[in-house]
């Protein structure tokens, strides 16, 4: 028998694929813009360049989207890891990541209505989205208007020491990215958290 929860409401999922889109059209920019080979690229420079604007710009607005919803729903207590014992469910859920999932475990910890990430889940979301993705934010909107940025910061052009903040922290997110579609496949069926990302039910 199929038991079937709702975790999650509509506006996060709506936030959630609207956020990743803006994250894919940056990566594949990013790309292009840094990487691709000129007689060669990914995507032709300048568009390139308009669309990673149209993204970010559309990524910083989806960023207040979500800290506004949380605080106004109260959903920020989700992405706060419960006491007690997390290093000891950390620990846990590490080696079922690294192990049970293989063998085809349970879930330790699976997601409820009351607590809708497990302790790493929690602790990786909140450092992406309280820390790692306002500083790509705020460097990105710094390139997007330079007239903002310093003539000079640790001995170094203004804009030297943003790039390169700029620059891994789109680097771990674009990471992120993909350990999380990867993770995403490790429900009980490979189909079930994508699933619950578009109806908000968890079947398990």
């Amino acid at each position: 028998m199929t038991n079937r929860v709702y975790i999650l409401h509509l506006w996060i999922r709506l936030w959630h694929w609207g956020n990743a889109l803006a994250i894919i059209a940056l990566s594949i920019t990013g790309i292009s813009l840094h990487f691709s080979d000129p007689n060669l690229p990914l995507v032709e420079f300048s568009l390139a360049a308009r669309i990673h604007n149209v993204a970010g710009v559309i990524l910083a607005g989806l960023w207040v989207v979500f800290v506004t919803g949380n605080i106004v729903t109260g959903n920020w207590w989700q992405y706060i890891p419960k006491p007690p014992g997390i290093i000891k469910r950390c620990l846990t859920q590490m080696k079922y990541y690294g192990s049970g999932i293989f063998k085809g475990e349970p879930e330790p910890y699976p997601p409820t209505p009351e607590v809708n990430f497990n302790v790493l889940q929690a602790l990786t979301y909140w450092s992406i989205m309280y820390m790692v993705l306002p500083v790509v934010i705020l460097t990105g909107l710094v390139f997007l208007y330079p007239q903002f940025a310093p003539d000079k910061l640790f001995g170094l052009d203004g804009l030297l020491p943003i790039a390169m903040l700029h620059y891994i922290g789109a680097a771990v997110i674009l990471l992120f990215m993909v350990s999380h579609i990867y993770l995403g496949t490790v429900g009980p069926k490979v189909s079930s958290l994508f699933k619950m990302m578009l109806t908000g039910w968890y079947e398990h």
